[in-house]
């Protein structure tokens, strides 16, 4: 039986389901021959296969006689994959089936099945022209959410963080008047009318936070983080407006120098101890470990495609850090004496195929294999002793390491010296 994968190994799944579901959601089939089953944890494999009996004989009377075989193949496929398993695995299985059309306008008959890394909730079977992926997508979104309320004397800004994603749910803006020194018989009118406008604010402020925050009878956030430059979230926190199962849920009152997104970045910052298992804080100072380590000059750290490469080699990795959407392949090159060599590429220089040349020949090398670094790199880093994280560039620090070190990096376990590498390998030659 399979257990549900932790740490590093988990953030693996996720991206690998990541990655599945962009390319099923951009498989489009004719017809409606493109099967999507799902069978919940504790479900029976006897009750699908059934299922599947009976959809046999439905589909065989579509009209379309092109459209009714593709669903009868397609069908017959499930029914043979559903044979390689006496029972549904401990998370459930998913099972995708159908004739998919490639770039070149042809068909392709595509099979895929799998145990999800966390349980399924629910059974599915579908037949349509695309398959159907939404309860993957929901697996990856289930992360504690946490929402955020940004509010200053110039508006609010409210927010949620789950995983590495953050979203604005809603924003607006507020002119209240300020504090002044006239006096006579209009000080209290106008003390009057400021309080009136702060409370009205407040009020606004506590009504949109329920709309947002509370589904049915119940927050739909696993936290609230209030945070703000005045008095304002303190007032909101204190008041009877705010509704009680939202002020039970406030896990953090920060004081932030900004408002509006500005002020939800600051306040992501200040909040990570709360906000400890939600993966951007994680992402952001894994990040800064990296980037202390390069400011410090301290040689343990590497960057780029060919000092990362030469430091997996050596086995001296300790953390691998990648950007999620990295696009390099990974070729193996054998030139005529049969000797191999490996070159990751990004797409710019694949365009020219300068590097199928043998430069101590100068003849063609022939291409051995060819694959994403990214797919390989999540089947293979554990012979290489290193621990693999994959990172956004929605922080400013992912943005950074995606523009700055081209997406691509690790801090290393001792002191390597690529440069006298390097050197010493020139003088080889």
């Amino acid at each position: 039986m399979s257990k549900q994968p932790e740490g590093s190994d988990k953030t693996i799944e996720e991206w690998k389901i990541k990655r599945l579901i962009q390319s099923l959601e951009a498989a489009r089939g004719n017809g409606t021959s493109m099967i999507s089953l799902m069978i919940p944890p504790k479900d029976s494999v006897s009750r699908s296969a059934k299922l599947l009996r009976e959809e046999y004989g439905t589909a065989s009377n579509i009209k379309s006689r092109v459209n009714r075989l593709s669903v009868l193949s397609a069908i017959t496929s499930v029914q043979q994959k559903l044979t390689l398993y006496s029972q549904v695995p401990e998370n459930g299985l998913v099972i995708f089936c159908g004739s998919v059309m490639t770039t070149e306008g042809k068909e392709k008959q595509l099979t895929i099945d799998f145990e999800p890394f966390k349980p399924l909730s629910r059974s599915l079977y579908l037949c349509d022209n695309k398959f159907h992926v939404e309860a993957l997508k929901e697996m990856l979104e289930s992360d504690s959410t946490f929402g955020f309320v940004i509010m200053d004397g110039n508006g609010c800004l409210f927010g949620t963080l789950s995983g590495n994603t953050k979203t604005v749910l809603h924003k607006f803006s507020v002119d209240l008047p300020k504090k002044h020194g006239r006096g006579g018989q209009s000080a209290l009118r106008f003390a009057r009318l400021r309080l009136e406008s702060r409370h009205n604010y407040v009020r606004k402020v506590a009504e949109t936070a329920a709309q947002l925050f509370i589904n049915g009878d119940r927050v739909s956030v696993a936290g609230i983080v209030l945070a703000g430059s005045a008095s304002f979230k303190n007032e909101l926190q204190n008041s009877t407006l705010l509704d009680g199962r939202l002020r039970e849920a406030v896990v953090r009152i920060l004081d932030v120098s900004y408002g509006g997104a500005n002020g939800f970045n600051q306040a992501i910052e200040l909040a990570s101890d709360a906000l400890s298992g939600v993966k951007l804080v994680q992402e952001k100072r894994l990040l800064n470990r990296l980037f202390d380590e390069i400011s410090q000059d301290s040689g343990k750290y590497c960057f780029g495609v060919a000092d990362t490469l030469q430091a997996l080699e050596l086995g001296a990795v300790e953390t691998l850090v990648i950007w999620e959407d990295l696009a390099l392949t990974r070729y193996v090159l054998q030139n005529s004496d049969g000797e191999q060599m490996i070159k990751l590429l990004r797409p710019e220089q694949e365009e020219d195929h300068g590097f199928l040349q043998d430069d101590k020949t100068n003849q063609q090398m022939e291409i051995m294999e060819s694959s994403s670094f990214l797919d390989w790199i999540a089947q293979n880093y554990a012979q290489y002793g290193t621990t693999l994280e994959f990172i956004t560039d929605q922080s400013q620090e992912g943005s950074q390491f995606c523009r700055g070190f081209g997406g691509l990096g690790g801090i290393l376990r001792y002191q390597v010296d690529f440069l006298a590498m390097e050197y010493d390998s020139d003088e080889d030659d």
